[in-house]
């Protein structure tokens, strides 16, 4: 047994037409008459159907007469002309008016054949151009059913608007007061399936007069399915016809609603008895809607100009105040409501590295995480658009009602910049026509019985909740993000440009500054020596006088002490960012010895117990090494030297490809606020003024790690600091 899906049926070859039509198939190449429906004879005087196979109408003067003769044939460029565009005509064959239409498609040329209805001509009243006057969306398709219903006179009409998932909404709706309304009622995707829809964007018209009306046969001695799409007559599917009959109508007429080259919706309309409409009234329906569809796309890009327009003032308001700010993360943290608002969410999450802000209502710290990794794992577009998100993914990530809907944009995956917006559950409920549940039946082929989803038989509103989902994100919430991330790239372009100028303009005054230091530094130090040295003379010759003036002269001489060891440091800062630079294999042990000692005697703190462990060497200039190890053991030294046992430890160890010292004290400590500008030049702690210092130190060291590849941070707490120097390790580490 077989198994037919609905987007499985081959509804485009079905090998019938219906009864109201007549048709002939006249191979392109030959121009011979191929096929032919069954009931060709009814109005051409054939004897003996089986003679037309091969044959041209031409060979058939007194038969097909009236076909030749017409004016579409007059052209002797017709083969020439566009496939697919159809022909019309108005022909007599036995005394009776027939609309005639030709066109070309799939190498053959189809001659469709129908009788014109009498008094099919009625007035319309409304002018062509009135769908332009009107500013309403429901107001045009309600025009549209208003005009249609005084063509085609059935007993209801309703415009149905395709949804993302493939179903269908009616969204308007004229019908006889007798009627149960059908409006705001959604049909299934299944109702109309895939090559269904295909079949409406390429054939735009379709008719249904009488589906309970026998099909008619059509008879090919060589082709076994003939594509049937474009012409008028194509018979209707089984499982059609039957969900027709199951809706309570017996005819049924479809124009397809076009719009941006794409099938946006039908009018359906459905009349309980059987009822043909007239090929000339099919057409005019058909103009109509097309008007309506072109007023409606007009509508829309007008509606769309006059958002855009409205986002565009409020992003230029944004940008300038973007522009305010020195980083992009204060930018939109300073804006977040605003940016929240504009695709209207409920929530949004910024996220930069390991800052993060939010914004209204967001998920919790852990959610927002494990929403970043799937996003990191699952999507590979920069912009991310869910409305089922909960539904999707709730139990996986353990996601709340606040996170039903989510568009996640990433500004910059390698630097963890994220933007995400989110939309609370939305307790929605969808009135579907009858239960939308698929239901299995057999039919039997050609001795072959098939299965198959049969229409269902009850079309009474069925209600179905629906949980874990969002408001729909609609078109313009997606563009006011894409116009976000425009922003961010603009704003931010600027602000690099910005900063590029700064910091060329800070190196260039750095250069000078570290020039002037030099200079200053080098050039003073003769003065201070001469200082000095008077001084001590001034301070020998005083003989016997006063302890009061001796001890004004040793104020000045270790002032000028002071000023020489801070110019000194000065020039080594200097020194540690322009100096010529040599890396070595430097062996450490010895050097860090003897600082050790001297900063003993220096800090007179001969009580200091020194722990020097493995010392492993480094890669480095031996004079800045020697720098570096100078200022934090002297530190070390100095700021536990009121201790009453201070301890100071050494203690190098290899890490990968790292060389990592530990030199650690049981000192006064670093305060928590001061360690923004621990390494910034004559900064000094508040706790750490009653000791000797200038506050250079630090900064030398900074640098000086900087240039040799290395890092330099810092743990500290009321017990002490312990600062971690890394350095690289060298080539030949046993050495």
């Amino acid at each position: 047994m077989n198994f037919v899906e609905c987007h499985d049926e081959p509804i485009h070859i079905p090998g019938y037409i219906q009864s109201f039509g007549y048709l002939i198939g006249i191979d392109t190449a030959s121009l011979t008459i191929s096929f032919f429906s069954e009931n060709i004879t009814d109005i051409f005087n054939i004897k003996k159907t089986t003679e037309l196979f091969g044959k041209k109408l031409s060979q058939f003067p007194e038969i097909f007469h009236s076909v030749i003769s017409s004016e579409i044939f007059s052209n002797s460029d017709f083969l020439s002309r566009r496939e697919n565009e159809t022909y019309f005509d108005k022909i007599i064959l036995n005394g009776r008016e027939y609309h005639f239409s030709v066109f070309r498609a799939n190498n053959y040329i189809f001659l469709e054949f129908e009788a014109v209805l009498e008094n099919h001509r009625k007035r319309i009243t409304n002018k062509y151009d009135n769908f332009y006057i009107i500013d309403n969306e429901q107001e045009i398709w309600d025009q549209l059913l208003n005009t249609l219903f005084n063509i085609i006179n059935y007993d209801r009409i309703m415009v149905y608007k395709f949804m993302d998932d493939g179903s269908g909404k009616v969204i308007a709706e004229k019908a006889n007061s007798h009627l149960e309304s059908y409006m705001g009622l959604h049909y299934p995707e299944h109702d109309i399936p895939r090559q269904a829809r295909e079949l409406y964007r390429k054939k735009r018209k379709r008719i249904f007069s009488n589906v309970h009306s026998e099909p008619v046969r059509l008879l090919s001695l060589t082709e076994a399915n003939i594509d049937l799409t474009f012409t008028a007559t194509r018979a209707m599917s089984p499982i059609h016809g039957q969900y027709v009959k199951n809706s309570g109508a017996s005819s049924s007429f479809s124009i397809s609603i076009i719009i941006d080259d794409q099938l946006w919706g039908l009018v359906t309309c459905q009349n309980s008895e059987p009822k043909h409409i007239d090929l000339e009234d099919r057409v005019q329906s058909g103009i109509f809607t097309v008007l309506a569809s072109n007023a409606y796309s007009s509508f829309k890009a007008k509606k769309e100009l006059e958002y855009r327009l409205d986002l565009n003032e409020k992003l230029s308001r944004l940008k300038s105040e973007f522009l305010k700010y020195g980083s992009l993360f204060e930018s939109l943290d300073a804006n977040k409501s605003e940016l929240r608002i504009m695709p209207k969410a409920d929530g949004l999450v910024i996220i930069s590295d390991h800052d993060m802000v939010t914004d209204g209502m967001t998920p919790a710290k852990e959610t927002i995480d494990k929403i970043v990794d799937w996003a990191y794992q699952n999507t590979v577009e920069n912009i991310f658009v869910s409305n089922s998100f909960l539904k999707d993914h709730g139990r996986e990530l353990n996601l709340g009602s606040e996170a039903a809907g989510i568009i996640i944009y990433f500004i910059e995956r390698s630097k963890k910049e994220v933007l995400m917006w989110f939309r609370r559950e939305f307790d929605e409920h969808i009135n579907w026509a009858g239960n939308p549940e698929k239901n299995i039946d057999v039919i039997s082929k050609d001795g072959v019985e098939i299965q198959y989803y049969s229409p269902r038989t009850s079309f009474q509103v069925f209600t179905e909740n629906i949980r874990g989902s969002s408001k729909r994100w609609s078109s313009k919430n997606v563009i006011a993000v894409d116009l976000i991330k425009d922003l961010i790239f603009e704003t931010s372009h600027k602000q690099y440009i910005t900063i590029k100028k700064l910091n060329d303009q800070l190196k260039k005054v750095n250069e000078e500054l570290d020039s002037f230091s030099y200079t200053i530094s080098h050039d003073l130090g003769t003065p201070l020596t001469v200082m000095k040295l008077n001084a001590q003379m001034l301070l020998n010759s005083l003989g016997d006088t006063s302890e009061k003036n001796k001890n004004k002269i040793n104020s000045i001489i270790d002032e000028i002490d002071n000023m020489a060891e801070m110019m000194q440091n000065v020039l080594q800062l200097s020194r540690a960012k322009h100096s010529e630079i040599q890396l070595e294999n430097v062996e450490t042990t010895v050097t860090i010895q003897k600082i050790t000692e001297n900063a003993k005697m220096t800090y007179d703190s001969q009580k200091s117990l020194v722990v020097i462990k493995e010392c492993p060497h480094v890669l480095a200039d031996k004079t800045m090494l020697h720098q570096v190890f100078l200022n934090i053991i002297n530190n070390a030294v100095k700021y536990s030297s009121d201790q009453e046992q201070p301890i100071i430890e050494i203690e190098g160890t290899e890490f990968g490809d790292k060389i990592i010292y530990r030199i650690k004290d049981n000192g006064i400590g670093i305060p928590e606020e001061n360690k923004h500008k621990m390494f910034k030049i004559f900064n000094r702690m508040d706790n750490a003024k009653k000791f000797k210092g200038n506050g250079v130190g630090l900064s030398i060291v900074h640098r000086i790690m900087n240039r040799l590849g290395g890092n330099v941070d810092y743990e500290s707490s009321t017990e002490g600091t312990c600062f971690i120097l890394t350095f690289q390790k060298p080539k030949f580490a046993e050495l």
